[in-house]
């Protein structure tokens, strides 16, 4: 599956970080977890710190699909409103799956912790109006979260003009986000369950899975056999293609990086996340190197051709949208890319067992605008499942809510 265009700047700033094996023999394990980006990392780091005997297998090199071109905001809040999913699921479990999201930035910065330099830095999150219309609605949204005990205040346009130069009728700032390498963070988190013994493998595709209801069998291109008590297909946006239920649209999405700025210039955007209420919107976010990285301008149908063709002329739409927004900013690109992008039609993410594998066979699919916060989720949700235990956001999270 092509997931990218273009030259993503966390690949091109690190380079091939670490070395990992094609996998050359059959292998016996507990856990197999299919996928080496940031979900698959977060899920074996989980499992085995919690005494699982887990393997990871990649199809392509470690970190080099969805993962090398995430922009990696990572947020409590959900692409939905916690307004909308009131009305959908309930305002009990609504709220449950906004907290355990602001739960999941300090948790992602203790797995941070223990890496070397993957450029984590806790943010703000600047959620502004798109248009005077917008502000009933997130002042509704504003207060709502204040009810279950989210942190944020509310700034007018006065305020986003003179503490960000955002031309804004208003905005939630919310205290509770960060951002992270991406890249760097997997291939930290990989090669550090390598080194305590945990079979890492790349550029090993899994052809075929068989389940029973008591193990799981990989068969991989080369004929190689993996056989485990359970697998966890966390191949991202690729993971659909294992399932003949349609459970996402996937898109294409465009981003870019500066150079880095001088401090002046960017001010507090360097340490704030920034989105819009429109639907596609436009985001911003720093780096701990002070370059500031913008995405939006997202295509409706996820074509590998065409967002080839289009990343510079999509890039140059996003520094005019910013210029129009900020008008102190005048960004240049150092480099530009576009990805693939899947969304659910209500925001949420799907992790769990599917009735066509069976109980051995869990999916992660963190699909949505905070796939990250998602996948750190996911990771004890999944571990809950494997070891039989309940867990509180397993229905909501879960192929049930499809039905």
């Amino acid at each position: 599956m092509d997931l990218k265009s273009g030259y993503p700047f966390w690949a091109i700033r690190n380079g091939l970080m670490h070395a990992f094996p094609r996998l050359g023999e059959d292998l016996r394990c507990e856990v197999a977890v299919i996928g080496g980006g940031i979900s698959g990392a977060l899920i074996a780091d989980e499992l085995a710190a919690h005494g699982h005997e887990v393997v990871v297998i990649e199809q392509r090199d470690i970190g080099w699909g969805s993962t090398a071109a995430s922009t990696a905001l990572l947020q409590y809040e959900i692409d939905t409103h916690l307004a909308d999913l009131c009305r959908q699921y309930g305002e009990d479990q609504a709220a449950l799956a906004y907290r355990a999201c602001a739960d999941a930035i300090p948790a992602l910065q203790a797995v941070a912790r223990g890496l070397r330099a993957v450029d984590f830095q806790r943010c703000a999150s600047l959620y502004f109006a798109s248009k005077p219309g917008h502000v009933p609605v997130l002042r509704n949204e504003a207060e709502l979260r204040r009810k279950h005990g989210l942190r944020l205040r509310w700034l007018d346009q006065r305020q986003l003009a003179s503490d960000y130069g955002l031309q804004a009728p208003g905005a939630i700032l919310s205290a509770c986000a960060a951002a992270v390498d991406p890249y760097r963070f997997t291939l930290r988190l990989l090669a550090r369950l390598q080194r305590r013994g945990i079979g890492v493998f790349d550029r090993t595709r899994i052809e075929r899975l068989h389940a029973t209801s008591r193990s799981v069998e990989l068969r991989t291109g080369e004929g190689l056999r993996v056989r485990a008590d359970h697998a966890v297909i966390a191949a991202g946006y690729a993971g659909q293609h294992w399932l003949k239920q349609r459970l996402a649209r996937n898109r294409s999405s465009y981003a870019f990086a500066t150079d880095p700025l001088e401090a002046e210039q960017l001010g507090r955007l360097g340490k704030t996340l920034v989105w819009e209420s429109a639907r596609p919107y436009l985001y911003l976010r720093g780096t701990g190197d002070g370059r500031l990285v913008v995405g939006g301008c997202d295509d409706a149908v996820d074509v590998p051709a065409r967002r080839d063709r289009r990343v510079e002329s999509r890039a140059a739409k996003l520094v005019d949208k910013v210029g129009r927004r900020f008008p102190g900013l005048r960004l240049q690109p150092a480099f530009a890319w576009a990805g693939t992008f899947a969304e659910t039609a209500d925001g949420l993410p799907w992790f769990g067992a599917h009735p066509q594998y069976g109980k051995r066979v869990q999916f992660a699919m963190a699909y949505g605008g905070n796939g990250i916060t998602y996948s750190m989720i996911g990771a004890g949700l999944l571990r809950a499942a494997i070891e039989r235990r309940p867990h509180p956001l397993a229905r909501l999270f879960s192929f049930e809510r499809a039905a």
